[in-house]
């Protein structure tokens, strides 16, 4: 069983890059864990609420498959985030799939891990990530190697089928 991070901001996480994703996963059979900063509960900008396992500064690489970081508004927590950063390089370094939507494809740019590649992100952020080396793509989803970065919601459920592609449990 794969097993898959999902990183929410504590406030204002895109709801539908939530669940359309974490559906899509468990669905394959794989075991979602949640994982945000400060909170017991994270509170979604339509509403929602999702209870978090863990806090980001307890969390062990190693015990995941994948790494995926939800959009909406509160991701922007996130951009410079030297933890979250770190998190990231090491998933990718150890060959782990590495995701973002929406705005969050900005707090992989930032960390440094889209220069050189192809990434897609909300519109809004398509400058910091050209600014940070990336080839902006505008695609719902775009897949560099074991990077996948998608757009927004509408993207959601093609973004989590990229993901388990790369899993291999599609």
């Amino acid at each position: 069983m794969k097993r898959i991070l999902m990183i929410l901001a504590p406030n204002d996480y895109q709801d539908n890059e939530y669940g359309i994703p974490r559906e899509a996963f468990e669905n394959a059979g794989c075991e979602v864990t949640v994982a945000s900063m400060g909170v017991e509960v994270a509170k979604g900008v339509l509403g929602g609420t999702v209870e978090v396992d863990g806090d980001i500064s307890s969390v062990v690489i190693d015990d995941y498959d994948a790494v995926i970081l939800v959009g909406g508004g509160g991701a922007k927590v996130y951009f410079d985030d030297v933890t979250v950063h770190q998190l990231l390089k090491d998933a990718y370094s150890r060959g782990k799939v590495v995701g973002a939507i929406c705005i969050s494809p900005s707090t992989l740019a930032n960390s440094g891990l889209l220069e050189g590649r192809k990434a897609t992100a909300f519109p809004s952020e398509g400058t910091n990530l050209v600014e940070h080396g990336a080839q902006f793509t505008g695609e719902e989803v775009t897949v560099d190697g074991n990077i996948v970065t998608a757009s927004g919601p509408r993207a959601a459920g093609i973004f989590a089928q990229e993901i388990l592609k790369l899993l291999g449990e599609s």
